[in-house]
């Protein structure tokens, strides 16, 4: 072991033995819960020190004289997100677990592990008051119904929420930047992909590109999109999709069209060769916590984030575009 770990568990010894006052016999009497979480899959696979690092927290339960067989350890989080108690079935059974008056203490290596929502992070600490559930963190241990302590925990929760929050714009700047220089890649509509060097492009195939110049055609033809579905279906028509996840991504499959695909090729302005981000943003009045996809509308032109004429090959004119749009 290196001399660095070493003063970390003694500093964390030292402080454990200055703060062990705050455990009393019923604590011992009761379960130590060692709450184990990390945001990712990527990260589990990537960040494993830091997942050893929370495991250990056994031994320090142990160390702070709770017997193994009353050592509990809670990782069915392993790989969720904490900005929501949504679909975290550890953290739910954690609640639980306090609210039978089971636990004596909780261990995390700190408090964004718990909970990065200030509405999750109070709900527990109020659970814990009642209760007199201790809660520790490399820092030391706290009893929430202590002022002091109630009040380093209340700041610990806020820090972390803000810290998502301040992570969230990050990240949103960075795309918004990225789209802004037509850099930022996402899932294309039929008839295009993405080459190797990162640049929209017709799909290679030429029987696709020649059902997309079709649909526009017959469309251009018929005028209306009732009248397209229903020639696509007569002559059999399908169209060549691009399977975007899974086993067999980006190979080719054809499926037969139906209105809403129709739709959304005929509105969308990548087919006039204008490079679009925003499109379809998220209003949070209409997002399920529980699906994480849901929420996105359709926004009207002037409100797209970025906005890139003639930035990618065309399949109409503009000119047809709007023509199409005032159609439909």
């Amino acid at each position: 072991m290196n001399s660095t770990s070493m003063q970390g568990k003694s500093g964390l010894a030292a402080l454990d033995g200055l703060r062990a006052e705050k455990i009393r016999t019923f604590h011992h009497e009761r379960l130590a819960v060692v709450y184990v979480r990390q945001s990712t899959v990527q990260q589990v696979l990537e960040h494993q020190e830091s997942t050893r690092l929370q495991y250990g927290l056994v031994s320090r339960a142990q160390g702070l004289g709770w017997a193994p067989e009353r050592v509990l350890v809670i990782d069915d989080d392993l790989g969720k997100s904490g900005a929501s108690a949504q679909n975290r079935a550890g953290f739910q059974r954690l609640v639980s677990e306090v609210s039978l008056d089971h636990v004596g203490i909780i261990f995390g290596v700190d408090m964004s592990r718990l909970a990065r929502s200030n509405k999750d992070w109070h709900q527990l600490l109020e659970l814990c008051a009642l209760f007199h559930t201790l809660i520790a963190d490399l820092d030391g241990i706290y009893d929430p119904v202590q002022y002091n302590d109630r009040l380093l925990l209340g700041l610990k929760g806020t820090m972390s929420e803000a810290e998502l929050h301040i992570l969230k714009q990050r990240m949103h700047q960075g795309r918004l930047s990225k789209a802004g220089r037509g850099e930022l890649q996402f899932a294309l509509p039929v008839g295009y992909v993405w080459s190797p060097t990162g640049e929209i492009q017709f799909d290679p195939d030429e029987q696709v590109q020649q059902v997309v110049q079709l649909i526009f055609r017959k469309f251009e033809d018929l005028g209306t999109l009732g009248g397209l579905v229903r020639y696509l279906a007569q002559q059999q028509i399908q169209l060549g999709v691009r399977v975007r996840e899974g086993p067999g991504k980006g190979e080719l499959v054809w499926r037969r069209p139906n209105r809403a695909t129709l739709q959304m090729m005929l509105k969308h302005p990548l087919y006039a060769g204008s490079y679009v981000y925003g499109r379809r943003q998220e209003d949070p009045r209409r997002k399920h916590p529980e699906r994480p996809r849901t929420g996105r509308v359709v926004m009207s032109t002037d409100e797209w984030l970025v906005l890139l004429p003639n930035r990618c090959p065309a399949y109409i004119s503009p000119e047809q575009y709007e023509c199409n749009q005032t159609r439909l």
